[in-house]
């Protein structure tokens, strides 16, 4: 496992040298400087074109943590970007619709950083758009099940109308090889919880960005729940870009053997009185087992009165997992409510056990509720009563499903 907490203050920016070009995730220059790093998160080459991006070679800062030779389909190979099935029940104030690539809302909320992405958004044929309007709160699932072992391309674009709320789950199951961009607009005083849930099939692979814009007095809670899936990345990115908008943004994992689940989140201040929370939680289990968290979060300079704070939780309950845990935090401006990150790797808490043992319960059993414990504390915020109770049982019976939970084991 590793943790590793970076922080950073970046001065004010001076002048820039004779000539500056980017391409792929590089900068450089040909300055008497040389060659320059991209040295601010908000400075990464970005672009809807995947000719811009240079072959995916897995030493990239983006990919370093990434099998990428198990989905070069998606980074360099061609995709079926064609619209696909899709299922939800008919909710007042929610619309569901496929619209063309010309549409204004597309673009408005991010940029791919990385030749997935990118690939994904030169390849979609239409988007999927849900909007919500009408200021009742309201809910809505849309499932993607079934997408076939072709690797494909998809675009998703999700928009809260001025003074609207609702809760938008994604539920993804099935077969899948896909590469995906979302895209999660605010308007002013909206309050939008988006889910999604990643309880694919065995062998799937699912690499989604979700970019989320934010407006004036306006708040996103964003939940990512992955489970299933052999490969699972999801980046969530979230610009702050009104005043006095706030995000939640929360996560749930469960890795069994031989599963990589990945999750790098990036929050970006970018207006004055901000405010965010970042709290994701994970449990790994069996031979192989992998989770990737990368927290970025970016203080910029209009950003004054900025409130954040970001953490990451793992439960290790077995030999031979790894988990990596990199929290970054960067400020460029000192008129700040307060700023802070936490990162924490280990195995059971001891003295939980001995007390739960005291109290006449088993070891497997003790263990089984210290790990439900541990992963209830984001399922319970979500919102939504009936897909938290589901959850719930699912976490059940991924517990369940081991004859016993292995011993504790050190962390490293």
């Amino acid at each position: 496992m590793s943790a590793v907490p970076t922080l950073k203050t970046t001065p004010a920016p001076t002048a820039p040298p004779e000539s500056t070009t980017q391409h792929g995730n590089k900068a450089h220059t040909d300055g008497r400087f040389g060659y320059v790093p991209v040295q601010t998160r908000s400075d990464r080459f970005k672009s809807v074109n995947v000719a811009d991006f240079d072959a995916v070679t897995g030493r990239e800062a983006v990919w370093k943590l990434s099998p990428v030779a198990k989905f070069t389909d998606l980074t360099a190979g061609e995709l079926d970007g064609s619209v696909y099935p899709i299922s939800s029940d008919p909710v007042d104030g929610v619309t569901v619709d496929w619209v063309d690539r010309s549409d204004a809302r597309i673009g408005t909320a991010g940029t791919p950083e990385e030749r997935a992405a990118a690939n994904a958004w030169s390849t979609f044929e239409k988007a999927l758009a849900i909007t919500v309007s009408g200021e009742e709160a309201k809910e809505i699932t849309v499932t993607r099940a079934d997408l076939g072992a072709s690797p494909r391309a998809a675009h998703v674009i999700i928009e809260a109308k001025p003074f609207s709320q609702a809760t938008v789950i994604l539920q993804n199951t099935g077969d899948a090889r896909l590469s995906e961009n979302v895209e999660i607009i605010l308007g002013e005083s909206s309050n939008l919880t988006v889910v999604s849930v990643q309880e694919w099939n065995t062998g799937a692979v699912h690499l989604t960005n979700h970019f989320a814009s934010v407006g004036k007095d306006a708040r996103l809670k964003h939940v990512v729940v992955s489970l299933g899936g052999s490969i699972v990345r999801v980046n969530p990115s979230v610009r702050l870009a009104g005043s006095g908008s706030d995000t939640l943004l929360l996560g749930l994992y469960f890795a069994d053997a031989g599963q990589h689940l990945e999750q790098q989140v990036y929050v970006f201040h970018d207006a004055p009185h901000s405010r965010s929370r970042v709290t994701y939680k994970g449990a790994l289990q069996g031979q192989d087992a992998r989770t990737v968290w990368i927290g970025d979060v970016l203080i910029g300079n209009k950003a004054a009165g900025t409130d954040s704070y970001e953490q990451n939780r793992n439960l290790v309950l077995s030999e031979g997992t790894r988990a990596d845990s990199i929290p970054n935090l960067e400020i460029e401006t000192g008129d700040i409510v307060g700023a802070g990150h936490a990162s924490a790797t280990g195995r059971f808490d001891d003295e939980q056990l001995f007390y739960l043992q005291s109290r006449g319960i088993t070891e497997e059993e003790a263990r089984r509720l210290v790990v439900r414990g541990f992963l209830t504390e984001v399922i319970q915020q979500i919102g939504s009563p009936t897909l938290e109770a589901r959850l719930q049982e699912t976490i059940e019976a991924e517990l369940l499903s081991s004859a016993s939970l292995p011993a504790a084991v050190e962390a490293r």
